[in-house]
């Protein structure tokens, strides 16, 4: 049987299984044992259990139960509202102010998680009810909390360029440094949206209303006392990284550790709160992990079979300029992310993407960094949205799935310009990795 025959046939039973509601990890682990068996028999299975091995020997994947944990830590030390609180005076009477700080806080958020859930959740409990009850417009808020929330796929330390990293074989502190002004750039893009929205309807954005805000800017930075803690972690972590102190994954055990301290600093660190932490990082790596093995074995048996080779050669054979050949990776990407999770898009395309970007003469940290992005698109966009969802699971009650997705569509157009800009100025990504 070709390879040809064979792609259709697993592409056909996996679109299959997964109309049939079998989860994905499953899917993926089932076709891939049939594929083995059909293809070599019993030793077939000793070939899938190989290609898991040698993904579960990468080191850097350890990083991410720790910056789990690290994240639902901080979720439960009452950090995030704080934060939110002093930076929403900060902000004082600025017109928009509190959605503009909202974003900030989020990229604050970020630096702190690496996990998108987590942060959309902290976000949807408690900035926006307070966007509501200001009477900001309801889809600008969904939006901006949806979008800005997304950042952590970006900004490090982010698990999808951990994971990354580990499958294309690339630094992941140099992943961590390229997507340092990338995620600014999209922070920016939003910020900007927002405060053109309201000049333009000055009603989509009232001002805060809090007493604190109609202090002077002097008498407002005793408020930074909220910022103090977040900073201090972020700190910890990534300038552990950067310093050539400790590798990722140290640093992310550095980062569990920091965030039981900043609870304890609070006096919210309780034996519950532990107990609850650790039961949820169990949950999110566990489910991590299955749709870890399921990919990595379809993608292991499908490329002894030449399933890799004969993919990177299709694209290689393009007659077409190597940036098309890029933007036409971007697209699978973006077409695989409206019914696969990212850890799956990650394990399928990586494998056949990664050799092909280097030979196209491409660097791989700049393509990860695209990876990254598109994966932020995928994040909002229906009809999987995994952003959305999380945003529904904590939104008022009066608050649609329907109007989430209509909400984030101008922001997913904001982010679609950004990987533009990128793709097309690769040095957004590259510059600082480059010091």
């Amino acid at each position: 049987m070709g390879i040809e025959l064979i792609t259709l046939l697993i592409i056909a039973a996996l679109f299959s299984l997964m109309a049939m509601g079998v989860p994905l990890g499953a899917s993926t682990l089932l076709i891939s044992v049939s594929t083995a068996y059909l293809a070599y028999g019993t030793n077939g299975f000793i070939l899938v259990t190989s290609a898991v091995t040698k993904v579960a020997d990468k080191q850097a994947l350890i990083a991410v139960p720790f910056f789990v944990f690290m994240a639902n830590i901080m979720e439960r030390s009452g950090v995030a509202k704080e934060l939110f609180d002093s930076m929403a005076i900060l902000g004082g009477k600025m017109r928009g102010g509190v959605a503009v700080q909202t974003c900030l806080v989020a990229v604050i958020l970020a630096a702190m998680s690496g996990v998108v859930g987590g942060e959309i959740v902290l976000l949807g409990v408690i900035a926006l009810p307070q966007l509501f009850r200001l009477s900001y417009d309801r889809k600008l808020s969904i939006g901006v909390l949806a979008a800005s929330g997304s950042l952590a796929t970006l900004i490090p330390p982010s698990v999808v360029l951990i994971v990354y990293g580990a499958e294309a074989n690339v630094s992941v502190k140099d992943l961590f440094t390229a997507g340092i002004l990338p995620g600014v750039l999209l922070a920016s893009l939003y910020i900007t949206y927002v405060l053109i929205r309201v000049r333009l309807n000055p009603a989509m954005g009232p001002v805060y209303d809090h007493p604190a805000a109609e202090l002077s800017l002097v008498q407002r930075l005793k408020y930074l006392k909220g910022l103090i803690l977040p900073f201090l972690l972020i700190f910890s972590v990534l300038g552990s990284i950067y310093g050539g102190i400790a590798t990722v994954t140290e640093s992310a055990a550095l980062g569990a550790v920091g965030a039981l301290i900043v609870a304890a600093a609070r006096r919210e660190l309780t034996l519950k709160g532990v107990r609850e932490a650790l039961w949820a990082t169990t949950l999110t790596t566990g489910s991590i992990l299955w749709l870890i093995i399921g990919a990595v074995s379809l993608v292991g048996i499908y490329n002894i079979l030449g399933g890799t080779r004969f993919l990177s050669g299709l694209l290689t054979a393009l007659d077409v300029a190597p940036i098309v050949v890029i933007i036409i990776m971007m697209a699978i990407i973006f077409f695989l992310g409206t019914f696969l999770e990212w850890i799956a898009i990650v394990f399928i395309t990586v494998p056949v993407f990664a050799p092909v970007v280097t030979q196209l003469g491409y660097d791989p940290v700049w393509f990860g960094i695209l990876f990254a992005m598109n994966i932020q698109i995928y994040m909002l966009s229906p009809p999987f949205g995994p952003a959305c969802f999380y945003l529904k699971s904590v939104a008022p009650k009066d608050v649609t799935l329907q109007e989430i997705f209509l909400a984030v569509l101008p922001f997913i157009g904001l982010q679609i310009i950004g990987l533009a800009l990128v793709m097309a100025f690769p040095q957004i990504a590259l510059w600082l990795p480059g010091l």
